[in-house]
């Protein structure tokens, strides 16, 4: 039977994810996130150049089904969301407005991760390398090392703090990791550099959430506690106004077919080498954090490995709320999937069951 999304997702789910950067609501009225651009659904296929005296190659194309179900998904959540399904080895991609930027959050964590291993197989870094994660070091919100940083810090390894950054989306060891490498603007030469297009990366964890916020960072808010205090005496008017602005404009905004183009580029090993691309992979199947986002669509024999990301929420608003991920069948055939939701006032339970119809979906069509 074909595959056919629900036209809600009302079932209500006993487990929630764990979040990147979870934060309270704000119990005031609700702000009126600005209406997305609707673009209709795209696909776009590649082919082989041939030769010219030789007929043209029969040009891959995701089935009619899968089209259909992508369309009805993104047209019918009540969101601004941005989704992208890129067939790695028949090299075709579904999007529904796939190209239009929105907060990763700790999508973003991605990147950094690449940038540590590039510079592994360039020999300016080893996953052993001991560093000390000091007090001033530490950041906002979910930062599971925290606990582990005292008054002298906290001595580890850069393998460690990777670890810790893409299984269980620590914060601080994400960002002490980015400025080991070079802070953002390496980040974003390494994009381009490798060729991943549609992705910007942001001022990193602690600046991205201050002025998300309406606020520019103080080196006294680290752990958090003082972000937290200055955010809740901010008017309800500022904080709306400057979460309208990120989202209008998100300082670290990537479309879904940027990041489903950085996915398949990582797995087919045209960003590190071998030993690398296996190591990022396996600790993005480690993933302890959104165990009921793309993953809920599993089938029995298939994998993901994968990225969230969760931003801030103000009354019922939330904001980047995300799920990245390579997508492997039992036969080894990969894809690229990216569910991105800009905002929307969707309860969890919702958002979730929109990212796992959209796994059931490639996976359905997988193995018609």
């Amino acid at each position: 039977m074909p595959f056919r999304p629900p036209l809600r997702a009302t079932t209500a789910i006993a487990a929630a994810s764990l979040l990147a950067a979870c934060v309270p609501s704000v119990s005031q009225p609700v702000p009126t996130p600005p209406p997305p651009a609707t673009v209709p659904i795209s696909v776009e296929t590649t082919v082989p150049a041939a030769q010219p005296t030789r007929p043209l190659p029969t040009r891959p194309q995701p089935s009619a089904d899968l089209l259909n179900v992508i369309q009805a998904l993104g047209s019918g959540f009540d969101g601004a969301v941005g989704i992208s399904v890129r067939d790695i080895d028949e090299g075709w991609v579904i999007a529904w407005e796939g190209d239009r930027p929105r907060p990763q959050q700790s999508v973003s964590k991605l990147w950094v991760a690449i940038a540590v291993m590039d510079a592994v197989d360039r020999g300016q870094l080893s996953l052993s390398d001991p560093i000390t994660v000091k007090p001033s070091d530490l950041t906002v919100f979910h930062q599971p090392i925290r606990s582990l940083v005292g008054k002298t810090g906290y001595r580890t390894t850069i393998g460690e703090l990777l670890r810790g950054a893409m299984t269980r989306s620590d914060n601080t060891c994400n960002d002490v990791l980015l400025w080991r490498v070079g802070g953002p603007a390496a980040i974003n030469r390494m994009l381009a550099r490798k060729g991943i297009t549609g992705v910007k990366f942001g001022p990193g964890e602690r600046q991205l959430q201050a002025r998300t916020a309406g606020l520019e960072w103080r080196p006294e808010w680290a752990g958090g506690w003082g972000f937290l205090q200055a955010r809740a005496a901010m008017t309800y008017a500022a904080r709306d106004k400057a979460l309208r602005h990120y989202l209008a404009s998100p300082m670290d905004g990537a479309s879904a077919n940027g990041v489903t183009l950085g996915l398949a580029l990582l797995a087919e090993g045209k960003l590190l080498t071998p030993r690398s691309t296996a190591s990022l992979l396996t600790l993005m199947r480690s993933s302890k954090t959104g165990p009921l986002r793309l993953k809920s669509g599993l089938r029995p024999g298939w994998t993901l490995a994968h990225k969230t990301g969760t931003g801030q929420e103000l009354g019922s608003l939330a904001t980047g709320y995300n799920d990245v991920g390579l997508l492997v069948a039992p036969d080894g055939h990969r894809y690229a999937v990216a569910v991105m939701i800009a905002s929307t006032r969707q309860p969890i339970p919702a958002r979730m069951r929109l990212m796992g119809n959209v796994t059931r979906a490639v996976v359905a069509s997988a193995t018609r």
